[in-house]
């Protein structure tokens, strides 16, 4: 993983996460700006995929447990288009704080797979 691009992806996700939020306690339905946070997310983990796929060939393999990392990975990319999809089906407030979950759920777990990739424990 390239630690900058894993930094914006946990800023990106995180901040998103916080409006969306935000967003919902303050009563607000899911709309573009909602949703479309979720896309980025989902936008970035896709090209994080490709950099996983990438970098073990170019002299940068993962410390860690590899199966580990791309269960974190393949996990990762299911929860925007899941929250989304709730999104779409409950049209409420509380559909606006699930995205915002899920967005924060991607944050912690890109950093988990971060942790991963870089640090060899035991």
């Amino acid at each position: 993983m390239i630690l900058w691009f894993t930094l914006v992806q946990v800023g990106i996700a995180a901040v998103g996460g916080l409006l969306c939020i935000v967003l919902g306690l303050a009563g607000r339905r899911p709309s573009d700006l909602s949703v479309g946070v979720l896309a980025l997310v989902e936008l970035l983990l896709i090209a994080q995929v490709v950099i996983a796929i990438v970098a073990p060939g170019a002299g940068n393999p993962p410390r860690g447990n590899p199966l580990e990392f791309w269960v974190y990975l393949v996990s990762a990319l299911i929860v925007p288009p899941a929250g989304v999809a709730w999104a779409l089906v409950e049209r409420s407030r509380w559909s606006t704080v699930v995205l915002g979950v899920a967005a924060l759920a991607v944050a912690v777990m890109v950093w988990r797979m971060e942790v991963i990739w870089t640090v060899q424990i035991g």
